[in-house]
Formats: C-alpha cells, structure tokens, sequence
C-alpha cells in the first residue's frame, strides 16, 4: 500500500466492520534535526463486529518522521514487521 489515500481507502472499506485495538510500547526515538525516528513493538487485536475470532498481530514497527517548514512533524516513511500471534485456547 502506497500513500495516503491507499490507507484511507483501505481503513475505510474495513470501517463499522471491526473493532481495532492497538497497544504501543515506545522503544527508542530519536530526533536529528528536521528528521526523527520511532521505534515500537506493537500488538494489534481486529475484532469482527458480527462473529468470528478476533486476529491477533505484534511485531516491531519503525517510523521514519520530517518537520515541515510550519513546525508540523509527518511520517515520511513507515514499516513494521507484524507477524500473526499463535491462536490461544
């Protein structure tokens, strides 16, 4: 997926369908002038709003942010290493 309007449109296909519940443990971050960094585990639980088992992911995600000229802080590239959790009895 590429772009904003990639993951608008993706999330919004999925929305009134699921509920989203994500935890973040913040790892590191680290700042350099206009550029910074954010490194987190993540754990995801996507719940079917009408039945069926919830889907569990986690894994380590990586975020790469610039300031803009207005002071604002964007994500300028994103990726993580989610990775299905082993079903639990």
């Amino acid at each position: 997926m590429r772009g904003r309007d990639a993951f608008a449109a993706a999330f919004h296909a999925g929305s009134g369908k699921v509920r989203i519940e994500p935890k973040s443990t913040i790892q590191e971050i680290e700042v350099a002038g206009d550029l910074a960094y954010c490194w987190n585990h993540l754990q995801v639980e996507i719940t079917p709003l009408h039945g069926g088992a919830p889907m569990r992911r986690s894994g380590y995600t990586l975020s790469v942010l610039r300031k803009e000229p207005d002071g604002r802080w964007v994500i300028f590239r994103d990726a993580n290493m989610l990775a299905a959790e082993p079903a639990t009895s």
